[in-house]
């Protein structure tokens, strides 16, 4: 029998795209699998061209199961070709609405493996509330414009923040260096001397770290003082970056959202050997750290 081939597209830009890679890596080995990691820009061009060059291949030389996370468009043609390739489709966090009907016409593993982007953005705004019951004015860094998960979890900030909370929201992309330059030029603008501003968010915790690294570039004296003293909240939360920046006070609170690549690894080679399909969307789920009931309250 053939050995299981797969390929996971990457865009390693920061130490959560890292920890999936790694978790992908660490399946593949145990499950005996071979596994390709394409590493390709924030381009949606480019990633739709070389997953397109996989599925023209030979049958002989196609791999088993393609895994990915979109970076623009989800890919519903490519998606098609696979599904009548015999090509296992694995989409990394986000659930796209093609997925019930190719799974109608095709036997071929078709499936999300995510976390509830509305329940990130929610347990980060419940975290917001705990700190600034009072509502105010929040910095909030976001994602593209054009990535689900960055719009899915401003939905669900805005449906758990204060009521009377006003939102400042600049764009990143979902780097720690994206994020430091909109915050830079936003503070070069003069705009934050005119707004008391009670707590920055970010939608990863590289873009809050890159935030906080700003403040501390381009402020100083008691202006510096006081944005050291405004709390910084991230999401992702892995243990060595986002857990531990709030055991060492950079930021005050993360979410928590454990790498998900190596799930996927795990379900899509148990769908190829037993022929079943896994449910449409495996989730996993995000937590507050730490405990929302832990925050103080800002006076």
């Amino acid at each position: 029998m053939k050995k299981l081939s797969l390929v996971l597209f990457a865009v390693e830009n920061n130490d959560y795209q890292a920890a999936q890679v790694a978790a992908a890596k660490k399946a593949a080995v145990r499950l005996g699998v071979e596994l390709q990691v394409i590493h390709i820009e924030h381009s949606a061009i480019a990633q739709s061209q070389q997953v397109l060059e996989l599925l023209q291949r030979p049958e002989d030389r196609r791999p088993s199961g393609i895994l990915f996370e979109p970076v623009g468009t989800p890919l519903a043609q490519a998606a098609r070709l696979a599904a009548s390739s015999g090509v296992a489709w694995v989409i990394l966090n986000r659930e796209v609405d093609y997925a019930a009907d190719l799974r109608r016409q095709y036997p071929t593993p078709f499936f999300s493996v995510s976390t509830s982007h509305l329940e990130v953005g929610k347990i980060q705004g419940q975290q917001i509330a705990r700190l600034l019951p009072d509502g105010g004015m929040m910095l909030y860094i976001q994602g593209p414009a054009d990535n689900a998960a960055s719009v899915q979890r401003t939905a669900g900030m805005e449906s758990a923040k204060p009521a009377n909370l006003e939102v400042r929201a600049l764009k990143g992309l979902w780097t720690e260096e994206s994020a430091r330059h909109a915050v830079s030029s936003w503070l070069k603008l003069g705009l934050a001397k005119s707004h008391t501003i009670g707590v920055v968010a970010a939608q990863n915790d590289m873009m809050a770290l890159g935030a906080r690294q700003a403040m501390q570039e381009h402020t100083a004296g008691t202006e510096l003082e006081g944005w050291m003293n405004v709390p910084f909240l991230g999401c992702d939360g892995l243990p060595g970056t986002g857990q531990n920046a709030v055991r060492t006070g950079l930021l005050t609170a993360t979410v928590v959202i454990p790498p998900n690549a190596g799930t996927a690894i795990e379900a899509v080679v148990s769908a190829i050997q037993t022929g079943q399909q896994p449910a449409q969307c495996i989730y996993t789920s995000p937590t507050s750290f730490p405990p929302i009931e832990s925050l103080k309250p800002r006076k």
